[in-house]
C-alpha cells in the first residue's frame, strides 16, 4: 500500500520528523495540531474559541492535500488546558461538525508545547 505524506509547510515537520498528516489507503490520520500558523506564530492567543476555528481549518487544508475534506474525518481527539473552558471548543466544533458528527474525545492536559495554546487536535479520516 502506498503511503503519502502530507505537509504544512511548517520547518517543525522536517526538524522533528513528523507529518502534517500521512494517508495510507483510503486512511488519514492527522496530527496533533494547534493554532500555529505558516509563520510560527500563535493564533488567537487567550482565544480558545479562536484557536479551535484556526485548527479545523488547519486540518481541512491537510485533508484537502490528501483528497479528503472534514465529512471524512470519523474521529477526532480534542486536548484543552482548562476544562472548565470546554464550551468554547465546543462551539467552534458545531459550527464545523453539526451534520458530519464524528466520534470524538475531549480531555483536559496540564500543558501543550506553548503555554500560549490552549487546545491541540488529532483528526482520523477514511475515504469511501
Amino acid at each position: 500500500m502506498n503511503k503519502q505524506l502530507i505537509s504544512s509547510g511548517t520547518k517543525w515537520e522536517t526538524l522533528y520528523g513528523y507529518s502534517r498528516a500521512v494517508k495510507v489507503g483510503n486512511v488519514i490520520a492527522v496530527s496533533g495540531t494547534t493554532a500555529v500558523d505558516e509563520a510560527s506564530n500563535i493564533v488567537g492567543e487567550n482565544d480558545l474559541y479562536a484557536q479551535t476555528v484556526f485548527i479545523y481549518q488547519k486540518i481541512e487544508k491537510a485533508l484537502q492535500q490528501a483528497g479528503a475534506t472534514l465529512n471524512d474525518i470519523v474521529r477526532l481527539r480534542i486536548f484543552i488546558t482548562d476544562m472548565s473552558r470546554y464550551e468554547e471548543v465546543l462551539k467552534a466544533q458545531g459550527e464545523f461538525f453539526a451534520n458530519i458528527r464524528p466520534a470524538a474525545t475531549i480531555v483536559e492536559v496540564t500543558a501543550l508545547i506553548d503555554k500560549k495554546l490552549l487546545v491541540e487536535i488529532e483528526a482520523d479520516a477514511v475515504l469511501e
